[in-house]
């Protein structure tokens, strides 16, 4: 059976992204049996977005849902995520966000359960987050549009927010960009949690620092060159059929 996406079909090339970034981290450890990737169709209200119940390791492009932000689905034969409103709201009032992940990091869970605790930035992959994460801290999964505009209203303009006691959301520029920037903010956390078994105290990055490094930031190599990366390591271990071809 081909598998191949046509990506003389920008939709078909966006279900590839999306398919691929879902399979690339459940291979990394980070998605498990739940968890979420939506990308955007440019210049819509649409979005891309996999099934409530396929298991995250046997996504394909064919099997991407188109929704719309009201929840509406207009391709595909299942039914969307429960929590599509994470997405669906975020995408309502960001206009400059076209990828949303919502996933149950465990590192991202457990920060929000230390008193006191916040992201800091230990790596300058992470400088996208210097501006702040906030957290969401009524417990509980984000069901009803209320719940999405709670969601959203907390993430403000910020690119990531914690959920307490639940996980994370991130949001980026595309689907490429969410698979790098949920391994920078999982490395982030690692790095966080590492300093402090070194010593009494934690020393972050300064804004001084974050603003040299963001002097010769190229994001858009940096995305390009870590997702063919990861691309071709699921090529090489078969997470990603051949025939998909989702290279940038």
């Amino acid at each position: 059976m081909n598998t191949a996406p046509d990506l003389s079909n920008s939709g078909q090339a966006l279900r590839a992204q999306v398919a691929a970034c879902t399979r690339l981290l459940n291979m990394a450890g980070i998605l498990h049996y739940s968890g979420h990737i939506s990308a955007r169709v440019p210049g819509t209200d649409q979005i891309y977005i996999q099934s409530r119940t396929q298991s995250r390791a046997e996504v394909t492009p064919d099997s991407i849902l188109l929704v719309d932000l009201d929840g509406n689905v207009l391709e595909g034969d299942d039914k969307p995520p429960s929590e599509l409103v994470i997405h669906t709201e975020v995408y309502r009032v960001r206009p400059d966000v076209d990828a949303v992940i919502h996933n149950h990091m465990e590192l991202a869970a457990a920060i929000t359960m230390a008193k006191g605790a916040k992201v800091e930035i230990m790596d300058f992959h992470a400088s996208r987050w210097a501006g702040g994460v906030p957290i969401m801290r009524e417990v509980g999964h984000i069901k009803t549009k209320a719940d999405g505009e709670a969601l959203a209203d907390c993430l403000g303009d910020a690119h990531g927010m914690l959920l307490r006691a639940h996980g994370v959301v991130l949001a980026s520029e595309s689907a490429p960009a969410i698979l790098v920037d949920t391994l920078h903010f999982e490395d982030n956390l690692k790095a966080q949690k590492e300093a402090r078994s070194f010593g009494d105290e934690i020393v972050p990055l300064t804004a001084d620092e974050l603003a040299r490094v963001g002097q010769y930031e190229d994001r858009d190599h940096h995305v390009r060159k870590m997702w063919n990366y990861y691309a071709t390591e699921g090529y090489k271990s078969g997470v990603i059929p051949e025939d998909w071809d989702v290279r940038l």
